[in-house]
Formats: structure tokens, C-alpha cells, sequence
């Protein structure tokens, strides 16, 4: 037995998303390492280390099963790659046709699907790995024509072995940090959400919605990644018992995610007619404890410890009880926003059930319809449909693949006209910085250009400080592990390492001092090429699409609507269909997040709608809560009422006039707000709410209203978003 203040630690960074992985890549590095060392032949270093590299840069999530079935996928794209730069290395212009036409290739697959992205860029960075290590043979292949292939392939085939193995012993352990992270991003949602409960006139409620979208965007892909997750250990797998267990915690972050988003009631209204009484901040309290619960459990799936929610549990009785003081006043100017706080009120306890149904999720009833949808390509012909619905200039993979091989053979015959020293490394950070938008590449091009400067400065002091090659080897395989942690999140900091351990490599093996020069004017040209091939060749634009993804959020709203509606009037039923379209409307409004942030990137030419989307974006997300709220208080079927034609028909509405915005606003056309039929609409529900018996009828109705009034903000905004588009 370990003593607790060692175990601690060590449990502590096992919790940590890229300790395993950092950790698979040490034993791959440090055994190569020790190898060479061993046979005292350090010429084999650098191959297998970029070997090394390249495997760990192609390795997805999946069972071991998936991942030694795409190991043996990856090995053969990797031979195929290092032989073909071997054979054409000596003519430059097959070598540059072949690169162009691969390079525009494996580009195209990340149209199939992320994993099928993630090995063609892999196997295209390997290839570059190649001709890099040719070079500094002097163009010489070392040891015949398969020496070097067989090299790289088999530092690939060294970390992939670690990977399968890794995988089967621990392969639960990424779906556990996945499912942790989601509650994480839960958390921080809920106690963003209570500032909006803050009983402050005048506070800024816009800033506060848009804060809330940009967190719910995270949210989304937090549960999108522990989906994929949970789906490729299901497939063959249902009915393990561990497994299941994590199906219903995902579950259970997807019904606290759909109220934690729920709107019932404009909160300046709520502010200024209680102002003067703590039921604001008795909500505010309550949202705040139940994120640090999200944020606690987080915590206690990770160290499995028990989950305590005692705190938020007492928080929700505080608010009960300032709520029915509120009643007890008897005042009938309250009537209406009594409703709405009594169905926060309930909205709010069905969440803290969720949560303390969270620490026994095995609880949740097996009757519910669990399965998941299948995002994957289903054989070769949906590969090849996916494949030719992105050939044409429209699509953003095609342009991007058309840029990346344009930019690549550039930088092929730049290098053969100035004949720089190392120049392969310019295609090299042409690959890593050219990324499928302006903004992204400029944050890339900055953030390398950075990290190169401060890793060779750090490789300058380190070889001089510690001329010994162990010293050196030591810090190599260190330097090596800290690109892999920090590349996720810190690229300014994984270049700087992978800088330092390209310069202590190449020390081993000769003279580490003459590669600093090249490795940053080679850094330079790269970049100074990728930004200018995303300037000029193609470029795509995200402000010149941005009305498009805008209509793609309120297509997705209206179908979330639909279904809604639909489980209305047959009763309450989380099926596939329902949370498929629940997840749609999410994954829409995270997308346009996602959008504007790079448009925000972009020059200020392109920046001018950004304004405009900005606020269509924190409407979309409020008429999103609205519909969220509608979704989290589905009941019994026939809620609208068999004989209330009038909101059956409202709804209708709504739902049709969010479907003709967003077809209007993806052509480009003038947008017809319809003010004055919604806010008749919008009349009529509330004056039918306020004579409802029903809690559930007239919880529809005040929703529906709500939705009808958003729709009419929603409607000038797009309106704006189109009237800019058509000027383009």
C-alpha cells in the first residue's frame, strides 16, 4: 500500500484528460530512446521518433478492437506514404504532382468523418516526416529503399502497440474524463445562468445571453465527443452492465442540459417586480448550487467517491419556501409571474432529482428508448455519397483540400528555387497552420510562429547549459511528452516543445546549433505562405456565410418546435426522434457560436456583420430557452386541449414562420418579420393563459407567447443579418 500523500497525487493527474496520453507517448519515446542508446546506433533516432509522432497524432477514441483495426489501416497508409516520398524524392515533378494530389486526397476525407480526417492528416504529416528525414541523410535513403519507410512504420507500429494495449486494459477511462468534463461544462452553464437571476435594474441581460450561448456551444460539443464515446463501446457490446451505467449518466446530462437551458419569463420583468424581495436571489442561489453540484459530481466520477448535493438540495428548499410567501400575499398583479416562477420552481426540482439520481444511475428506468444515432459512414457507398456531395466550390472541405494542395506544392518549388537549409520544414508548418478559415489560421500562424521562437531560444540554452548527449536525451523524450499535453489547448506551448525536442534530437546525431537558423526562417515562410494562400486562393469567408448557418439554427429550431409539439399532443416520450432533434437545435446554435468567433478573427471588411450576428445569436439562444422550457414540462398527452383550437393553431404558426425566416434568410432575401400576426398571437395565448385551471395548457400557452414575441426580435435581426448578405 502507497501512502495517501502519494496516492492522492497520482490519482489526481490519472483524472487529468491528457496525463494517459501524455504517458503512452513517454514509454514510446523513452524506450526508443533506451534502444538506441542500447545498440549505440543513434542514425535510427529521428525516424522512429517521427514515427512515433505521426502514430500518436492518427490515434481516436475507440475499443481496442476499433483501434487495432484502425492501427493496421493507419500502418498501411503510413508505408504507402514513406515509399512513395522515397521513390519520387529524386524527381521534382512527379514528386510535386503526387504531393498535390494526395495532399488534395486526404484533405477530402475529413468530409467522411472525423476519424478517416485524423489518419489522412496524420499520414500526410508523416509523409513530410519522410522527406524531412531524407534530407538530413543528404537525399540518401538510409540503408536501401526500405530502410527508411521500415523505420518510420515501425515507430508507428511501437506507439500503436502501447495504444491497443493501453486501450484494453483501461478503456473505460476516457468515457469516464468525457462524462466528467460534460458535468464540468454543466456546471459553469448553471452558474453563468444564475447571473441572470441577480435583481439588478438595467443589468445588461444581452451580454449575459451571449456569455450563456458561447458556454452552451461548449456544452454541446462536451456532449457530442461523450456520445461518439458511449456509442463505439455500445456497438456489440449493450447490456454490460458498467457500460450501461455510463448510458444513463449521458442521459441524465442531456435532461439536465435541456432544463438547465429553459427560459420561463423575461428576467428584467422578474428583476422589477421583485425587486424588493429575495426570490431572485433565492433562484440565483439555488442555479449556483446546483452548478457546484454538476462541478462536485465531475469531481466524483473521477476520484469515485460518493456525490453529496445536500447543498443545492437546501437551496431548493429556501426557494420553495420564498415562492409560497410570495402566493400567501395573495396579490393578482403577481398572477402571471407567480406561473412562471412556480414552473421555474418545478423545472428547477426536476433538476436537482436529476442530480441525485446521478449518484445511482442504475435507477433510471431500462424501459426508455436508449439508443443513440449513428453519425458514422455505413459502408463504401455512403462513403463515396459523402465524397461527392462535398465536390464542388460551395463546399468549405473542398476549398479547404484545394487550398492545402496549392499551398504545399508552392512551398515544394519555393524550396527548390531558394534551397534553404531544412526546407522541408516549411511544408511542414504549412500543414500544422493552414487550417479551413482565416480565423483559425491566423490564431495557428501566431500562436507557431511563437512557440518556434521560444522553443529554439530554450533549445539554444538548454544544448549549451547541458552539452552531455544523457542530459540531452533526457530532456528530448521530456520535451516530446510536454508537445503532446499541451497540444490540445496550449499550441504556443506544444510548439515550443516540439521545437526544443526537434533541435536535442538532431543534436544526437549531429549538430543541433545549425538548426536553429533554418528551423526559424523555415517556420517564417511556411506561415507567411498558408496565410497567404487563405487570403487569396479561395478564401472562405465565415462573415459571407453567416446568414446561412443563421437559417440553419432556426431550421433546426423549428424541427426542436415540432417535436415538441408532437409530444404535446401524444404524450411525454424521450425517443430517438425527440432527442435527435433536441440535439440538432443545440448543435445549430453551438455552430453559430463557433461561427462568429471566427468571423470575429477575420479582417474588418469581412468583421461588418459580425454586429448583426452577435445579436441574432443571443435572440436565437433566448428563443432556444423558450423551447427548451417547453421541452423539459412535457406531461400527458393532449396538453393544448382538445377543443383550444386557437393554440394549435398558434403553434402551427410559430413553427411555420420560423421555418419561412430561415428559408428567406438562407437565400438572401428580404426577411417579413409578420410583426403584427405574432404579436396577435402572442395576445391571445397570454389572455388565454390567464383564464386557464391547467398548469400544463397554460404553461404551453405562456411559452408559446414568449416564443411569438422572441420570434418578432429574432425576425429584425435576421432581417439585418439578410440585408447584409445581399450586399455582398
Amino acid at each position: 500500500m502507497l501512502p495517501t500523500s502519494l496516492t492522492q497525487p497520482l490519482r489526481r493527474l490519472w483524472t487529468l484528460e491528457s496525463f494517459a496520453y501524455s504517458l503512452r507517448v513517454f514509454i514510446a519515446l523513452a524506450g526508443v530512446m533506451a534502444l538506441c542508446w542500447y545498440l549505440d546506433d543513434m542514425g535510427k533516432l529521428i525516424p522512429l521518433f517521427l514515427g512515433i509522432i505521426a502514430s500518436a497524432l492518427a490515434e481516436t477514441d475507440d475499443t481496442w478492437q476499433g483501434r487495432l483495426q484502425a492501427l493496421l489501416v493507419t500502418l498501411v497508409c503510413f508505408a504507402v506514404a514513406a515509399l512513395s516520398v522515397e521513390l519520387t524524392f529524386a524527381h521534382p515533378v512527379i514528386f510535386a504532382v503526387g504531393l498535390g494530389v494526395s495532399s488534395f486526397g486526404m484533405t477530402m476525407l475529413g468530409a467522411v468523418g472525423q476519424r478517416y480526417a485524423t489518419i489522412a492528416t496524420a499520414t500526410l504529416i508523416l509523409a513530410i516526416y519522410t522527406m524531412i528525414s531524407l534530407e538530413q541523410h543528404g537525399g540518401a535513403a538510409l540503408d536501401g529503399l526500405w530502410g527508411e519507410p521500415l523505420l518510420l512504420v515501425s515507430g508507428a507500429a511501437w506507439y500503436g502497440a502501447i495504444s491497443v494495449v493501453w486501450c484494453a486494459l483501461f478503456s473505460r477511462h476516457p468515457l469516464k474524463l468525457s462524462l466528467a468534463h460534460v458535468f464540468r461544462e454543466l456546471g459553469v452553464y448553471l452558474r453563468l445562468k444564475s447571473a441572470l437571476f441577480e435583481p439588478l435594474r438595467g443589468m445588461d441581460i444581452e451580454q449575459q445571453r451571449l456569455a450563456l450561448a458561447q458556454q452552451n456551444g461548449r456544452v454541446v460539443a462536451a456532449l457530442n465527443q461523450s456520445k461518439e464515446m458511449i456509442f463505439r463501446r455500445l456497438e456489440g457490446q449493450r447490456g454490460g452492465r458498467k457500460l450501461n451505467r455510463y448510458l444513463r449518466l449521458y442521459f441524465i446530462a442531456q435532461d439536465i442540459h435541456e432544463r438547465a437551458s429553459s427560459s420561463h419569463y423575461p428576467y428584467g420583468a422578474l428583476a422589477e417586480t421583485f425587486f424588493h424581495h429575495d426570490i431572485l436571489f433565492r433562484a440565483q442561489r439555488l442555479l449556483d448550487q446546483q452548478g457546484r453540484a454538476c462541478k462536485a459530481l465531475s469531481r466524483a466520477l473521477l476520484l469515485d467517491r460518493p456525490f453529496d448535493h445536500g447543498p443545492s438540495a437546501q437551496a431548493l428548499e429556501d426557494f420553495n419556501a420564498s415562492l409560497n410567501n410570495l402566493y400567501a400575499q395573495g396579490r393578482d398583479e403577481w398572477r402571471d409571474l407567480l406561473s412562471s416562477l412556480s414552473a421555474l420552481a418545478d423545472n428547477l426540482a426536476t433538476l436537482e432529482d436529476k442530480l441525485a439520481g446521478a449518484d445511482n444511475p442504475d435507477a433510471r428506468a431500462d424501459h426508455e428508448d436508449s439508443s443513440l444515432f449513428d453519425r458514422s459512414p455505413r459502408g463504401l457507398s455512403d462513403v463515396a455519397e459523402r465524397l461527392q456531395a462535398h465536390l464542388s466550390l460551395a463546399s468549405p472541405v473542398f476549398r479547404h483540400a484545394l487550398r492545402l494542395s496549392v499551398t504545399l506544392v508552392v512551398g515544394y518549388g519555393l524550396l527548390h528555387w531558394i534551397h534553404p537549409t531544412q526546407g522541408y520544414w516549411i511544408l511542414l508548418t504549412s500543414v500544422f497552420v493552414c487550417r479551413p478559415n482565416f480565423g483559425a489560421t491566423r490564431r495557428f500562424l501566431r500562436q507557431r510562429i511563437q512557440g518556434t521562437v521560444m522553443g529554439l531560444v530554450a533549445g539554444w540554452a538548454l544544448i549549451t547549459l547541458f552539452p552531455t548527449e544523457p542530459v540531452q536525451a533526457l530532456i528530448t523524450v521530456a520535451a516530446g511528452v510536454a508537445f503532446f499535453a499541451t497540444r490540445a489547448h496550449h499550441y504556443t506551448l506544444a510548439t515550443a516543445s516540439i521545437t526544443l525536442m526537434v533541435l536535442c534530437c538532431f543534436n544526437q546525431v549531429g549538430d543541433g546549433f545549425g538548426l536553429i537558423w533554418p528551423r526559424l526562417f523555415d517556420t517564417l515562410l511556411g506561415a507567411a505562405i498558408a496565410g497567404l494562400a487563405v487570403l487569396v486562393i479561395l478564401p472562405d469567408w465565415q462573415g459571407r456565410g453567416l446568414h446561412r448557418q443563421a437559417a440553419t439554427t432556426l431550421e433546426a429550431s423549428a424541427a426542436y418546435l415540432r417535436a415538441i409539439l408532437d409530444q404535446y399532443a401524444r404524450g411525454k416520450r424521450d425517443d430517438l426522434a425527440y432527442r435527435l432533434a433536441r440535439r440538432n437545435a443545440h448543435n445549430a446554435d453551438a455552430a453559430l457560436s463557433t461561427t462568429l468567433g471566427n468571423v470575429l478573427l477575420e479582417p474588418g471588411h469581412f468583421r461588418k456583420d459580425a454586429d448583426a450576428g452577435l445579436r441574432f445569436l443571443v435572440h436565437s439562444h433566448t428563443l432556444l430557452s423558450y423551447l427548451s422550457a417547453l421541452g423539459a414540462h412535457r406531461g400527458t398527452a393532449g396538453a393544448a386541449g382538445e377543443d383550444n383550437t386557437a393554440v394549435t393553431a398558434a403553434a402551427d404558426d410559430v413553427a411555420e414562420t420560423l421555418a419561412r425566416v430561415a428559408r428567406q434568410l438562407a437565400a438572401g432575401e428580404t426577411v417579413t418579420p409578420c410583426k403584427d400576426s405574432l404579436m396577435r398571437h402572442a395576445g391571445l395565448l397570454e389572455a388565454s393563459a390567464a383564464e386557464e385551471t391547467c398548469d400544463e395548457r397554460r404553461l404551453l400557452q405562456n411559452q408559446l407567447a414568449l416564443i411569438s414575441r422572441q420570434l418578432v426580435a429574432l425576425s429584425e435581426a435576421a432581417g439585418r443579418l439578410s440585408i447584409q448578405a445581399s450586399r455582398e
